[in-house]
């Protein structure tokens, strides 16, 4: 991803949180009422260096954090009805920033009002495949660990602290967009054995989700001779793999549409129920964002698959489109 240029343009401080405690400035903080929760009792396992502390900035799209080292989630409670099913929100950003607004707030927004608790997950970046020190990818098929474990770990809180959040705890799914899409089929694929030294309860707690929503994901297709093209090795599907939805547009110069296609034929050739939606037009990062195209209207189809699969009623209300 390559949109880091225009960030530059932009600085961005949060003042005072909740008229209580000073937020810490240039740190991401969620909006009032909502707490972020450290994942790690301590240091984070496998820590690397950071080109400096966290950092906040801001665009169009909202805002963009970067230098994580203290991984967090934030968790956003149904309205109305609680349907039990909750979801991890993995934002993208290639690695080295996270889309903090469009690719975590406003989709909480969004699947609360299903009736959805959603775990917006902070973790730690800059991450493999992105490398700081030459602001380049020499590998973007490399397992990204931390950003992984990260998710391991998050997944596994959920079903530990199900009952205190008022989630059914085999009613936990994923949903990542860009680098987060990737992630998602990246927890999918390795979730019966921690890449850390369990620390406590939370990784003795299943980290398997048991659905997977990938938002035009990158890293998955791996060229091969000619035009061909497989399935990134680091994501192998089996049997266990859980069912997925899949979405992502032709247009996509960022990530390439073989990246669904890929995982979508590594998905179906494992027997994983799978469902793919591919459009001729919208580009990358469109995220909930209203526009000209039909793509724009991937949340009904996203809110009709949960209900096929049984993570929402069926007959439930179906939100209305997504404004910006």
């Amino acid at each position: 991803m390559t949109r880091i240029a225009i960030f530059l343009l932009f600085t961005f401080c949060i003042a005072v949180a909740s008229g209580e405690t000073p937020a810490q400035p240039n740190v991401w903080q969620p909006s009032p009422g909502h707490q972020q929760i450290p994942i790690w009792p301590g240091a984070a396992p496998d820590a690397q260096p950071m080109p400096g502390p966290e950092k906040l900035l801001a665009d169009n799209d909202g805002q963009w954090v970067t230098n994580v080292t203290r991984p967090t989630v934030t968790v956003y409670s149904p309205e109305g009805i609680n349907t039990g099913a909750a979801v991890v929100v993995l934002p993208g950003g290639g690695f080295e920033w996270l889309a903090m607004d469009c690719e975590g707030t406003v989709v909480c927004d969004w699947l609360t009002r299903q009736g959805i608790t959603c775990v917006l997950l902070k973790y730690r970046v800059p991450s493999l495949p992105y490398d700081w020190r030459s602001h380049s990818r020499p590998d973007g098929y490399v397992v990204p660990t931390q950003a992984l474990e990260d998710v391991q770990r998050a997944v596994g809180l959920v079903r530990l602290h199900a009952a205190e959040w008022k989630v059914n705890p085999k009613k936990i799914g994923v949903i990542g967009f860009s680098a987060g899409g990737y992630l998602v089929a990246a927890i999918s694929a390795h979730f019966e054995r921690r890449l850390y030294a369990p620390v406590d309860e939370a990784d003795k707690a299943s980290c398997r989700p048991d659905f997977a929503m990938a938002i035009y994901p990158g890293h998955l297709a791996k060229p091969k001779r000619g035009d061909r093209f497989e399935l990134n090795p680091n994501v192998p599907v089996t049997k266990q793999t859980p069912t997925t939805f899949l979405l992502q547009a032709e247009d996509d110069h960022v990530d390439d549409v073989n990246d669904s296609l890929a995982y979508y034929i590594g998905l179906k050739d494992a027997g994983v129920p799978v469902e793919m939606h591919l459009y001729a037009q919208g580009g990358h990062a469109f995220a909930l964002k209203p526009s000209k195209f039909p793509i724009s209207q991937w949340p009904r189809l996203a809110e009709t698959w949960l209900k096929t699969i049984g993570i929402l009623v069926l007959g439930s209300v179906v939100s209305d489109q997504i404004k910006g």
